[in-house]
């Protein structure tokens, strides 16, 4: 089981540079949240090991590879049984297309992001996957025009506390 985490002023300036740019080294990071590099480390595997950070990905433009097509769907179930509910839910997550998913309240059961590479194609997922999710009976989709904001980082606060230092931190 994961530990619990103090997230203080260094550990949330060390979130911040690590979603900025997670292929900086630990001196590059201690450098820019006023820290050496042992204790920065150290706070980086406390993160890891907490589950603060997940992992470590890169973020790749979707119409470079073609996947032209964003969709947001609302899809509702027709009874909810914790048995349906999880076939559902499993299903979803095994469907790459469906990149997100939402549990969600108000009108729709649940809200999907989709991506396709086009029209054509979210027409035949439609058809062979989203209707034959389980226990889906309505199923609305929003075709997106344009993304406004895309944001992968989180809005960390450290807003409250004093600005980090730059350079190197002087031995006591």
């Amino acid at each position: 089981m994961a530990e619990e985490i103090v997230l203080d002023a260094y550990s949330l300036r060390i979130l911040e540079e690590l979603q900025r740019d997670s292929r900086q080294t630990v001196q590059q990071i201690a450098e820019r949240v006023g820290l050496s590099a042992t204790p920065c480390w150290k706070r980086i595997k406390d993160l890891e090991a907490a589950g603060v950070v997940r992992g470590y990905a890169a973020v790749v433009d979707r119409t470079k590879v073609g996947l032209k097509l964003l969709v947001v769907a609302e899809v509702n179930l027709g009874h909810h049984s914790e048995d349906l509910v999880q076939q559902f839910e499993r299903a979803v997550a095994a469907t790459p297309q469906i990149v997100r998913c939402y549990s969600t309240t108000g009108q729709a059961d649940y809200v999907l992001t989709v991506l396709v590479p086009d029209i054509e194609r979210y027409d035949r997922f439609l058809h062979e996957v989203m209707f034959k999710l389980p226990g889906v009976t309505h199923l609305r989709s929003s075709i997106v025009l344009r993304e406004v904001k895309a944001e992968t980082r989180l809005p960390v606060d450290v807003s409250t506390d004093r600005p980090p230092r730059r350079g190197r931190r002087k031995p006591a």
